[in-house]
């Protein structure tokens, strides 16, 4: 026999998987919309999405669906920002120098020779609806590398095995 106690946290805990199914399912519609950008707007992705079932099921309130939509761009651009720092931290041609270079006379050539690694990999190409919020990371991780100057000498971090 269950207890009115248990059977109440049973019930919850149903329909909080409940609901959990149908949050991870309207993001997987927004995942596989082809229409979802970093810069889309909530009228404009409705239109597209309206008629699957997966739209209707999530919730009747549209300001529901409106804050997760939200919620959503948020964290992909939040998760497109941090790709794209951690693909400037592989790109060997950045160094402390970088930006001293980039506002010399071979400042061109290099801006292109960043922009080639840029452009090969696909969290370099995330943040081309957001032009200047990428320019303004790209400058804040220059700026960093050159306060902090050159890299230690890898004898410096690491104690020689003897």
């Amino acid at each position: 026999v269950v207890s009115t106690q248990s059977t109440g946290k049973l019930f919850a805990e149903h329909i909080d998987n409940l609901s959990n199914k149908r949050k991870r399912s309207f993001k997987r519609l927004l995942d596989e919309c082809e229409h979802v950008t970093l810069t889309s707007t909530w009228k404009e992705i409705r239109r597209k999405i309206k008629h699957d079932p997966r739209f209707s099921k999530y919730s009747d309130d549209d300001k529901e669906r409106e804050a997760e939509f939200n919620r959503h761009i948020k964290d992909r651009v939040s998760l497109a920002k941090s790709d794209f720092k951690q693909l400037l931290k592989e790109i060997k041609c950045v160094s402390h120098k970088s930006k001293e270079i980039l506002l010399g006379p071979n400042g061109d050539s290099h801006r292109r020779e960043i922009t080639q690694f840029l452009t090969n990999d696909k969290r370099g190409l995330v943040l081309d609806d957001l032009p200047e919020e990428r320019d303004r990371i790209l400058d804040d991780y220059l700026a960093e590398l050159e306060k902090y100057g050159p890299p230690p000498p890898p004898t410096a971090t690491r104690p020689s095995k003897r």
